[in-house]
């Protein structure tokens, strides 16, 4: 029967460890409401038909005093009178726009130089390891930041710029799975069948090796928005105006404390766009944690 069969067990098994984990139900609820929002985000706030661009956030006028909510502008507006709630909406697109490009490109980069290093090991090696340790040797930030500076300020050039950085992580992991996979049974019983080499890393490697892969990607989706918001925070990433939560509380950095005796004047300047990165970082690493619980030999069984 196929419902019997080891495989599929295993499968139900992996599938009830993560579903039934608190962090899990957190950060997949989390992750739903995120996605909805992406999803109906025409619909939630219409775009400007006079712009080209959905992600030019509307603004009215051009004071440097944010408004408070109100039902016309229902988070109320940053300094440029730019709407914060049009802002978190379709700046929920560019998340996921950063987030999962940026991870999926990296990811296939890293896994495709780990596994050829760890699978032929010896000269192709010693090759790809040293250029991922000199590409080590310069902090994420700095080289991001390096790399966005000799474009033009565009939130695409941070994509770029991430995707340049972000897949030496995956190499390493990626051939480090491989290094305790290929000296197996299965994987010289395959050689002596006279399997290639490329349905060996297909079929037999990479399904086997691919798990720590999957939980620090989910984790880096949350992590990359960090660092394109701080980018935008810094002036090189998204410009002003530009649906992206970075890119707002940079234009709230001026009105985080307000005027003498009304401290909290202008909270909404910073508490909803901070408020989105803080929640949808937080989905993403408690998914994280939950894969990593369910895939982990040593933590699965427990």
């Amino acid at each position: 029967m196929i419902k019997n069969h080891p495989k599929i067990k295993e499968l139900k098994f992996t599938l009830n460890r993560i579903f039934t984990n608190p962090s899990a139900i957190i950060g997949f609820s989390l992750l739903l409401f995120f996605i909805v929002v992406a999803i109906f985000a025409p619909q939630l706030a219409p775009p400007n038909t006079k712009s080209h661009n959905p992600y030019i956030v509307p603004h009215e006028g051009f004071s440097a005093t944010p408004k408070q909510p109100s039902a016309e502008h229902l988070m109320g507006t940053t300094s440029g009178q730019y709407d914060i709630f049009y802002g978190v909406v379709w700046g929920t697109r560019t998340a996921f726009k950063v987030g999962l490009f940026v991870v999926s490109i990296a990811a296939l980069i890293g896994v495709m130089l780990g596994v050829i290093a760890g699978f032929y090991g010896g000269l192709v090696d010693e090759i790809i390891m040293r250029f991922v340790d000199i590409v080590f040797s310069v902090p994420l930030l700095v080289l991001a930041m390096a790399i966005v500076v000799a474009f033009e300020r565009d939130i695409k050039y941070v994509i770029i710029a991430l995707i340049m950085v972000e897949w030496r992580n995956y190499v390493r992991v990626m051939r480090a799975s491989i290094l305790t996979l290929r000296d197996q049974d299965f994987i010289h019983a395959a050689k002596v069948m006279g399997v290639s080499d490329i349905k060996i890393m297909l079929r037999h490697i990479i399904p086997n090796g691919i798990y720590p892969v999957m939980v620090i990607a989910f984790m880096d989706i949350g992590s990359l928005v960090i660092t394109a918001s701080f980018l935008s925070f810094l002036g090189l990433g998204a410009p002003t105006g530009y649906a992206d939560w970075g890119s707002m509380v940079a234009q709230a950095r001026n009105y985080i404390v307000g005027p003498t005796g009304e401290m909290f004047k202008y909270w909404h300047t910073i508490i909803f766009p901070g408020g989105c990165i803080i929640l949808f970082v937080l989905a993403w690493n408690l998914i994280g944690d939950a894969l990593r619980d369910a895939f982990d030999p040593k933590m699965r069984r427990q």
